[in-house]
């Protein structure tokens, strides 16, 4: 009879925990009312026929709490960026002066404030779901090696209390995460 080692329990923490690292990137590119580069991380821009993360081929800082400057290495790009900022879903208009670009954020309305909130709480709800379906690929293969009498009833019990475990601790950690961005965003 074998049974289910620490390693089995592991490998699927790391599962949970990459759904949980994955939350935190997702969070990061939620603009709250201060500027972030982290907002820019989806955009990719055509360079020379390759489509290339923004931050790589551009050095990205903050003058002002809120505004970001875009200076490409290759002042070829300015045209390139700026249709990639305008084609994306950060809800700026880019102000290219010829050498760099500069991205004013707004300060957010309460409505824009509940609407991001609300696509917060969408993102730690997805990611409770698969958080819950690795604990379910874990039962099943769990109650796959108890009707193979690989392991006893009660190890499937107890090994089903463990994953429950694992499965409330990383949800709770999700609502923490979501709870933080909300708070961030809400304030004024």
């Amino acid at each position: 009879m074998s049974t289910l080692t620490q390693d089995t329990y592991k490998s699927y923490e790391e599962r949970m925990q990459t759904s949980l690292s994955y939350l935190q990137e997702d969070l990061n590119t939620v603009r709250a009312g201060r500027a972030n580069p982290r907002v820019l991380d989806q955009i990719h821009v055509s360079y020379y026929g390759v489509d290339t993360p923004l931050n790589q081929v551009a050095a990205i800082s903050v003058p002002e709490a809120r505004q970001l400057l875009i200076a490409p290495w290759d002042k070829t790009l300015l045209k390139e960026i700026e249709k990639a900022i305008q084609a994306s879903d950060i809800g700026i208009n880019p102000q290219n002066d010829g050498s760099q670009i500069r991205l004013t954020f707004p300060a957010l309305t309460e409505e824009r404030r509940k609407d991001l909130t609300k696509q917060v709480n969408k993102m730690g709800e997805e990611t409770k779901v698969a958080i819950r379906n690795i604990r379910r690929d874990f039962l099943d293969m769990a109650k796959k090696l108890q009707k193979n009498a690989d392991i006893s009833e009660d190890q499937y019990h107890d090994s089903e209390t463990k994953i429950q475990e694992l499965t409330d601790k990383y949800t709770d950690e999700v609502d923490k995460m979501v709870s933080s961005k909300s708070e961030e965003l809400m304030a004024i």
